[in-house]
This record gives structure tokens, sequence and C-alpha cells, in this order.
């Protein structure tokens, strides 16, 4: 499968827009690194649908920071290693714990309200955390620190947000390793345009759509991943896919996440004997750390010959408050959860690998940043310790402000370079007859849900690699241009999955094979890495 350098078109007519600070993407991550970066510069922040449609929003559980006294961010380290399974990055770890409760701070001073118990922040615990450190507000915190972040960005004359406005490629000079731009498609008006910029921020998020079944919407198909990868940019980790345990079981592509806070609060999985089975998994039962929880779910239904297990909900005090959002929505599919219990199954929730950044959010590409789930900053090693997401964003995007303030105004753009290395690059051609974008995106869902899911062989990610590089030899152009560029992305994102999952002969974290299943600290005790040379 050769992956091309670009899979849009761009020529001296096409038209550019000049800023200070480039930032792709709506979630908390590129939102708090707009608003921060626009002490120095001019921001334009773009959207691919509308600032309403992001994981942030979708994030139900919390935000993890030590900020109680009886807490610490050591404490808050060692839950992070323990959980990443022996390849998390310890200095970036060490970042994100001591640095994260000041940046809740801002968060709240920007807006943002989390619940309180008696004058002080209510913390709860989720899995694999020794302590509760979770900060919340009701089941809907994403919702709610998207919202005060949205609102401040909308208050900032600094900042333009401009919605509906697709990442195709980063413009970047292979040979100088230097960024200069991008070049999307605004989906309105239908036309491509150059955004050069001296600092450009990725924050588009994971890829949770390469499967059939996610609690990711539907924009989340590793645009930023593909696009940095183009760049020459290394992709890593890739092979560490998190599928969260506790997802509303139902036959549609986005499934309705249930929080693991729910287990926090005393929540109990049961198969379909009534059985109470994770003490036979775990000692830490019900609050394992998620890829356990998954593959022992996953296992009951493979023994029972089911599609799904239940949580009860029942025991949990004053569950129609604590989580309102949920209890609504179980009603509205015909649940009562105070009276019932859930039927649920695990489903693609986040990627742990991604674009490779150091501490600053650096990619290698001088003026090219990434932070949030499209990052890889090694926080998550092998498997992400609960709420640590939106704490990841907030934290190494405050970083990669702190950085560009001290290079952005060495820095000049001009557009004879970026129509110069745009034109010395490949582009990606469709063929000319074969599979519609549509159908191509189906098939991959299928395939990556049956062969590169929760549990692996070789045989069955050796077959999965051949039919992604027989879809990405034969796929069309078809007539959404979008849907297009999406499809190109997810099947190179998907091609790295799977080869990094066929390389890796060990289970770790959310990568397990059935045919290596014991960890090899002496093999692979190691990071796997691409780069599109």
């Amino acid at each position: 499968m050769d992956i091309s350098r670009y899979i849009g078109r761009l020529d001296k007519n096409t038209p550019v827009i000049k800023t200070d600070f480039l930032v792709i993407g709506g979630g908390i991550a590129g939102l708090f690194t707009a608003l921060k970066a626009s002490r120095y510069g001019k921001v334009t922040v773009l959207v691919k649908t509308s600032l309403d449609e992001s994981n942030t929003g979708l994030a139900q559980g919390g935000i993890a920071a030590a900020v109680h006294e009886e807490d610490s961010p050591f404490l808050h380290l060692e839950d992070t290693l323990q959980a990443g399974a022996g390849l998390c990055n310890i200095e970036a770890v060490d970042v994100l714990v001591r640095e994260g409760p000041l940046r809740v701070r801002e968060l709240i001073e920007m807006g943002a309200t989390f619940d309180m118990k008696d004058g002080s922040i209510s913390l709860t615990r989720e899995g694999a955390h020794s302590k509760p450190r979770i900060l919340h507000a009701a089941d809907a915190t994403g919702e709610a620190i998207r919202r005060a972040l949205v609102k401040k960005c909308e208050e900032n004359a600094d900042i333009e947000v401009r919605e509906h406005v697709f990442l195709i490629d980063i413009l970047a000079d292979i040979h100088k390793k230097e960024a200069y731009g991008a070049l999307v498609h605004d989906i309105k008006a239908g036309e491509d345009l150059i955004y050069a910029a001296r600092a450009v921020i990725i924050a588009t998020g994971g890829a949770g759509q390469l499967y059939k079944y996610t609690t990711n919407p539907r924009v989340a198909t590793g645009d930023g991943m593909a696009a940095a990868f183009r760049a020459g940019c290394s992709l890593s980790d890739l092979e560490f896919i998190q599928f969260h345990p506790t997802v509303l079981f139902s036959h549609d592509n986005q499934r309705f996440l249930i929080s693991e806070a729910v287990r926090g609060e005393g929540g109990i999985l049961f198969n379909q004997k009534g059985e109470a089975f994770m003490e036979k998994y775990h000692p830490l039962k019900d609050l394992a750390p998620r890829d356990v929880v998954a593959r022992a779910i996953w296992n009951e239904m493979m023994q029972e010959g089911t599609e799904y297990v239940y949580l009860d909900m029942r025991l949990i005090p004053n569950v129609k408050e604590r989580f309102p959002n949920i209890y609504r929505t179980l009603r509205e599919k015909g649940i009562d959860l105070t009276r019932e219990m859930v039927p649920v199954s695990p489903a693609a929730h986040y990627t742990m690998g991604g674009i490779v950044t150091d501490t600053e959010g650096q990619t290698g590409i001088y003026g090219l940043y990434a932070c949030g789930e499209t990052a890889c900053t090694g926080v998550h090693g092998a498997n992400r310790l609960a709420s640590n997401s939106l704490l990841e964003g907030i934290v190494f995007g405050q970083r990669i402000v702190d950085h560009v303030e001290e290079v952005m105004y060495r820095r000049q753009v001009y557009i004879e370079e970026i129509i110069e290395s745009f034109q010395e690059g490949q582009v990606f051609k469709p063929a000319p007859k074969g599979i519609e974008p549509c159908k191509a995106r189906k098939i991959l869902q299928e395939v990556m849900w049956e062969k590169v899911g929760i549990i692996r062989d070789e045989k069955g990610l050796k077959e999965a690699h051949r039919q992604v590089n027989e879809l990405y030899n034969r796929l069309t152009r078809g007539d959404n241009i979008i849907e297009y560029y999406e499809v190109v992305n997810m099947l190179t994102v998907a091609h790295i999955v799977i080869l990094a999952s066929l390389w890796r002969k060990e289970s770790r974290g959310g990568h397990y094979r059935s045919d290596y299943p014991e960890r090899d600290n002496v093999k692979w005790l190691k990071h796997t890495s691409f780069i599109n040379c």
C-alpha cells in the first residue's frame, strides 16, 4: 500500500488566508489551545462539522486531577503508569499529573462548572484509580466543558471559528521538515482554500469510526493522523485501541456510552446467568482497567453465545440525580435503570497512539504541533487510565502555546514556498472504476471489528491487511468529496493499526493477541512507529 504525500490538489489560484495560529479541531484540546494562543496573535479554528459535534461533548465521566488533599500527583502518576502496562513515557506522565491541577483550575475560571458537595468539588472514583479524583458535572462533564470553552472563544475577538471546513492536507516541505499551513475544503462554499500559518496545531481527535461499533461520532475518522503521516510525521502505538467495556447494546454504528463512573459509584456487571463475573478476572473486580473489563465481557459473551451482558445500577444511591443524562437516554429507549439491568457490550472508544510529539507538542515537522487524542505524547502507554483524556488535551495544549510563544515571531511563511512544496509531492489517484467510498467505509468497519478488534490473531490480521490494501487500491472518488477524503484517511490509519498489531507479537493493554496471550517485556517493552518516507 503506497501512501501518497497528498490527497488534494492545489494550484496558484487557490485562495490563501493568513493567520498566526491555525488550530484544526474544535474539541477541548483545540479550543483550550486557541484561547491560550490568542494572547500572542490571531487564531483561526477550523471545525469539520460544527462545534456541537466532538468526542469532548460526549465525555460523561469527568476529568482526572489530584486536587484533593488526600490525593497527590505522585499517586496519580502511579495509577497512570500501572494502567499503561509498561509503555507510558514517564516524563510526559509527570507533566500531566503535576500541571493538571492548575489547568483544571483555569478551566473553572473559564466558566466550566463541576458538581459540588458541602462547599467543595465533588470527586468520584473510576476504574484503576486508587483515589477519588474525577471532577464531574453529573454525567455530562465533557459537554459542560465544551459549552464553557465555546462561549469564551465566541467572546474573544482574536479567535475566528470556521465550521464545516475539512482538513485535506498539511502543507509541508519534506526536505526542510517545515510546515507552512494546510489545504482545506470549505464544505458550504464547495471550494478549496489554503490557510498559511506560523504555527499549525492538529487537534482533530481519534479514529473510532474505523470500527463497526464505536462511541465516537461520525467525524472521528483519523483525518489529522493521516494528514500528518502524509506530511512526514511519525505515528506510534496505533495497535493500542481502547474498547470501552460498558456501551449500551444496539446495532447502531455510534453507540451510547455508559460512563465508567457508574461502576465507580457501585454499578456491577452480570452475565446472562445472573452471575457477577468480574471477580474471576481481576482483584479490582468491576473497577479493573478498561482492557481487562472489555475482554472479560467479551469472554462471557463468547461463552454464552450472546451479544451483551448486564450492568446493574439499581443499588447506586440517587442514581437518577447522579447520572441524569444516562437515565434520560435509557428511558427514551424504554429502559428504566432504577428497575432493570442495562444490556451492555464493548465498543471502540479511544485511540491511545497517534502523531508522535514531545512534551511541548512538537511533531518533528517545524511549525507543526499536535495535542489531544490525535497525538501520541506517551501518557497513555498501552491503555489509557479513565478520565485522563480531557486532562491531556489542556495540559499539552498549554505547553504548545508556551513553546510557540518563543519561536513564532521568528517565522515568516511565504506562499511561493507552499506552492513549490506541494508540487513536489505525489498526489493520491483514485481508481477510475472500483468501490465507492460509502461502500468501502462499511466494508472497512466490518473488517476492523471482526479481525482487528478486542481479540486478534495472525491469520485475521493478515487477512485484514489484504482487504484494506484492496480497498485502498480500488477506491473511487464517488460523488461526495468529503466522504472520499475521509475513507482515504480511514484506510491510511487502518493500514498502520493492522501492521502494528501484526508486528507486536504479545498481548499488552488494549492490544490482545490470542496466539500470543502473554506480555513479553524482553522483546516488546518498546513502541511501534511508522513514517511515510
